[in-house]
């Protein structure tokens, strides 16, 4: 018998191993892979959610847009084609939750570095404050990335559009006035297909956490296919 199994030692050693990594593959498989809720409007609180589009429960996408950047470069959806991005609306006078927002969208600048496939885009609410000058001085100042985070501004009725019908980040259309639009201090994941993946609180670092390990989850979904 001990001959036997010095004979086949090298048979039994393979099998074993090899049925070990069947088995391991196997058990993964069997676990449920972790994939992140895609939002739709009538998912939000209807204060952040233009009227026109509350009722919508599904295929929601983020519309087409033409901003500019602090650069003075001209921005479209075709700059994030392929790409997975957080975005947040702000304006560079506001002294309250922008600064600890462009802080902590700053520090995922930091941690995304590296990752070609994910950006990052900011929207002015204040567009006919922040110019390209102003978002250029605003942009060097808090160490922004050109290829890796747009400050835009532009038509400050597309933004609207953009925040209540998009991304639902507002919680007014506002009177008209120069601080009317009340953003929220939500950023927002939005996947390849320009569909809403996640919101997070933009003024709290433990927040930043959660969404980089949800894009952790997102990018190995597109990894999957």
């Amino acid at each position: 018998m001990r001959s036997f199994f010095a004979r086949y030692r090298l048979f039994f050693i393979t099998f074993l191993s090899l049925a070990t990594v069947i088995m391991v593959l196997f058990y993964r498989a069997l676990q449920p892979r972790e994939v992140l809720p895609v939002y739709q409007p009538a998912d939000f609180n209807p204060e952040l959610v233009d009227p026109e589009m509350s009722h919508i429960k599904k295929y929601h996408t983020v519309a087409d847009f033409a901003l500019v950047n602090q650069n003075g470069d001209t921005v479209t959806q075709k700059n994030y084609d392929g790409k997975i991005y957080i975005a947040d609306f702000f304006f560079t006078t506001c002294l309250t939750i922008c600064p600890v927002m462009t802080d902590n969208m700053a520090y995922l600048q930091e941690q995304l570095l590296d990752e070609p496939s994910v950006m990052l885009l900011s929207h002015s609410v204040t567009p006919e404050i922040d110019s390209v000058p102003r978002l250029k001085a605003y942009a060097l100042e808090k160490g922004v990335v050109d290829a890796k985070w747009n400050l835009v501004t532009g038509d400050k009725k597309q933004i609207y559009r953009l925040a209540r019908q998009s991304y639902m980040a507002v919680k007014t259309d506002g009177d008209g006035g120069p601080f009317d639009m009340i953003h929220t201090e939500n950023f927002i994941l939005v996947d390849k297909e320009r569909r809403i993946r996640g919101t997070y609180d933009g003024t709290q670092r433990e927040e930043m956490a959660r969404l980089l390990a949800d894009l952790e989850i997102l990018k190995t979904t597109y990894e999957r296919e």
